[in-house]
């Protein structure tokens, strides 16, 4: 299963409770489903748990039946559907909409005055033409409705509510989404998908980890390159020195450095530093072991 429909799932098993709520929910539904106009209500989904959610919603709602739903053991394509006048009248009357006019579908700001209408009409919009990608590959979710005003009023609500959404259009359908991870785990939690939320922002925090752990270990392997290489140097350095013979005319303190690189070519500054009796400091260490290197360049 997607994540999609998970989150999907999580949203069905919140009651219907609220008449207002109930509408918003529904409105939400119909203006971001597969068909609403003056003579017929389609909506098709493929989530049994949104199927078996849709009849109560909408006898909450406007008191009404679907003219037309699945058996409830179907599978697949699940269609709802209205066409009978009475019924569709009482729809677009009820959500203030003249059914004696052309229904020109926009968002009636009326019915979503209170918050909890509002989140309910955003979970019906993301139950009809909402999706979201599996967070631990991208950050996306989008709203897709046939409906251009519809589309710029989402929008307009979306940033009155602190969730300023981006817009496009694709194939003719208008889609409105987030890319950032905030703004879905806030969107989520808003809608009644509080599970959903936090594993996208699980899922961020293992990126951000995985991120994090990459990093250190690439600036690590990057130092340990660069300190073989600084070795190998010295070691060459003293190597030209020995050969030449003059080593050993060098001061105590620098046979002594020179003998212990050569005899510990993996440690490091600090490490080889701890080497000495008594120990020297890693400053101490690499300026003996300059002066190493500036006698062998005259060879």
């Amino acid at each position: 299963m997607s994540f999609s429909f998970d989150t999907k799932n999580e949203l069905c098993r919140l009651p219907v409770q609220r008449l207002c709520c109930a509408r918003a929910e529904a409105y939400g539904i119909l203006l971001y489903c597969n068909t609403f106009h003056s003579s017929e209500v389609r909506v098709v989904t493929e989530n049994p748990n949104f199927a078996a959610r849709l009849p109560r919603l909408f006898h909450r709602a406007f008191g009404l039946r679907f003219d037309r739903q699945p058996e409830p053991e179907a599978e697949g394509k699940l269609v709802f559907q209205i066409t009978e006048r009475k019924k569709l009248d009482h729809i677009t009357n009820t959500l203030g909409f003249d059914p004696r006019q052309n229904l020109v579908l926009h968002i009636n700001f009326a019915l979503l005055e209170e918050e909890c209408c509002r989140s309910a009409f955003l979970r019906g919009v993301f139950f009809a033409g909402g999706s979201i990608t599996d967070p631990l590959k991208r950050y996306h979710l989008e709203l897709t409705t046939s409906h251009g005003q519809v589309s710029r009023e989402l929008e307009v609500l979306l940033r009155e509510s602190g969730y300023p959404p981006k817009s496009v259009t694709r194939n003719g359908s208008f889609v409105t989404y987030f890319k950032q991870s905030d703004q879905i785990e806030d969107f989520l939690t808003l809608i009644g998908a509080p599970v959903a939320a936090m594993n996208v922002m699980t899922a961020k925090m293992e990126k951000d980890l995985r991120n994090s752990v990459n990093r250190r270990l690439n600036c690590d392997s990057a130092n340990v390159d660069k300190a073989v290489g600084a070795a190998q140097e010295q070691l060459e350095a003293i190597r030209k020195l020995d050969a030449a013979g003059l080593l050993e005319k060098q001061p105590d303190k620098l046979r002594q450095t020179a003998a212990l690189r050569a005899a510990n070519p993996e440690l490091t500054l600090s490490e080889l530093a701890e080497e000495f009796d008594p120990p020297v400091t890693k400053s101490c260490l690499n300026h003996r072991l300059r002066k190493l290197m500036e006698l062998s360049k005259n060879l």
